[in-house]
């Protein structure tokens, strides 16, 4: 980001003390030295009216011209100054400058008011005496204008308004002018530091984006790969112990290994073929932060549209039963249609904790329970314990602890309620509540 208007000051006043640039000291300084010199040659005619010596007045008038040097850092003591010395008659430019500075600065508008006022009566009575003073000696005999009339007060007025009003005015201007710029110089600051920050939290939000994106894809390439995988290894070791006693069973577990790969594949091509939705050979643009949030939900819901439904449960439970598990499925309630979400929700916890069968209790009895509710679908796989006698060859398959974690991220994200835990009997029962976020509508579901 670039340098705030506070840290531009502050770098000018540690380089030129009070003045912002050095255009600035030199300017001062040339005002200063010509005050100076102005004061000095009045101070001439100071100290002939004052019966002093001329060295005296000459000092005195350079060392007040002098003051005009400090106008930007005390314009208050410059215009008081000035209205001190203005009976010596001395001061022109220290006036001008110093009631212009006065009024471009930050006082008070009271203070330079009241000021001004001070500034403008006096410059006004000198004016007055001295031009009284000079048509008395310019008209020693009868004078052609009266000094006690009109004419003197009102072209005094006239003077005094000339001299002070055109510096004033200006001073009023450039100080508006210059703190509106200031103003402005602050709010772009601000407005930079906005959109800093806007800019970090879509940048926060993005990268939260892509790693729910990352996690929901890992969460399918699991339940996809680990089910279909788990039932082809079964049958796989199902026609090794079969293949020799009973060949026509092991044509039938081949076909079944061959059909569960093809399966296997066309998930995985249609999750692939959603992950390469929108992309083109040529080299990407650059794409706002804010669309990557946008192009993963809408990754979301097309896979979300296209995901396994409740109504597939009953062929799910059929794979395990050709596999050697003995599965009963239940459905209570009326079934009816859900968002997709729900149902593939659903279908994933169904299908994750029948692999959890197949993984780590090889011929226990699995009971698959479906409730439709009023406002909420519930599902429950509960096995027996794993019986020593059953026969079952140990098929070693792998486990990497995430099906539990997917299952209960996948229910938690809808708002729902999931339960896992071994049971009094020796088996594990696994148990989830969805919301179904839709009316109820009519419909009958067959039990098996």
């Amino acid at each position: 980001m670039t340098a705030t208007g506070a840290d531009r000051d502050a770098v000018g006043v540690g380089n030129w003390w009070w003045w912002g640039r050095r255009r600035s000291v030199v300017l001062d300084a040339g005002l200063a030295l010509v005050s100076a010199v102005e004061c000095a040659l009045e101070g001439v005619r100071f100290a002939e009216q004052a019966s002093l010596p001329v060295p005296v007045g000459v000092l005195f008038g350079f060392v007040v011209g002098a003051v005009l040097l400090v106008r930007r850092r005390w314009p208050i003591g410059v215009v008081l100054v000035s209205i001190a010395v203005a009976p010596a008659e001395m001061g022109f430019l220290m006036g001008i400058v110093g009631l212009y500075s006065l009024a471009a600065s930050e006082v008070p508008r009271r203070i330079t008011a009241v000021l001004a006022g001070m500034s403008t009566v006096a410059v006004f009575v000198v004016t007055v005496v001295r031009m009284r003073q000079d048509i008395a000696q310019a008209d020693v005999g009868e004078p052609d204008i009266d000094p006690s009339g009109w004419y003197v007060p009102v072209v005094s007025l006239f003077m005094t308004l000339g001299l002070n009003a055109p510096p004033l005015l200006f001073g009023l201007y450039i100080g508006a002018r210059r703190r509106l710029m200031e103003s402005l110089r602050e709010r772009a600051d601000s407005l930079e530091q906005e959109l800093s920050l806007l800019a970090d939290r879509a940048e926060q939000r993005a990268q939260w984006a892509r790693q729910e994106e990352r996690t929901r894809i890992a969460r399918e390439m699991h339940d996809v790969v680990a089910h279909r995988v788990s039932l082809m290894v079964v049958h796989a070791a199902a026609l090794q112990a079969v293949a020799l006693k009973d060949p026509q069973k092991a044509v039938r577990n081949a076909a079944l290994v061959g059909d569960m790969g093809r399966q296997a594949l066309t998930e995985l091509r249609e999750m692939l073929g959603v992950l390469r939705e929108g992309t083109a050979p040529v080299a990407p643009a650059p794409v706002p932060l804010a669309a990557v949030g946008r192009a993963a939900a809408a990754a979301a819901e097309a896979a979300a549209e296209d995901g396994p439904r409740l109504d597939a449960l009953e062929g799910l439970c059929e794979q395990s039963r050709l596999a050697g598990v003995v599965v009963e499925f239940v459905v209570i309630g009326d079934a009816r249609d859900y968002p997709p979400e729900v149902e593939r929700t659903a279908y994933r916890v169904v299908q994750e904790a029948l692999t959890n069968v197949h993984k780590h209790a090889a011929g226990a009895e699995v009971v698959v329970r479906l409730a439709h509710r009023e406002a909420e679908v519930a599902m429950q796989v509960e096995n027996g314990p794993c019986p020593s006698d059953a026969g079952v060859a140990d098929v070693r398959l792998p486990s990497g602890g995430n099906g539990l974690v997917g299952m209960r991220e996948r229910v938690l994200r809808l708002g729902g309620v999931f339960v896992s835990g071994a049971t009094d009997a020796g088996g594990f029962r696994v148990s989830a509540v969805l919301p179904t976020l839709t009316p109820p509508s009519g419909g009958s579901a067959a039990r098996p």
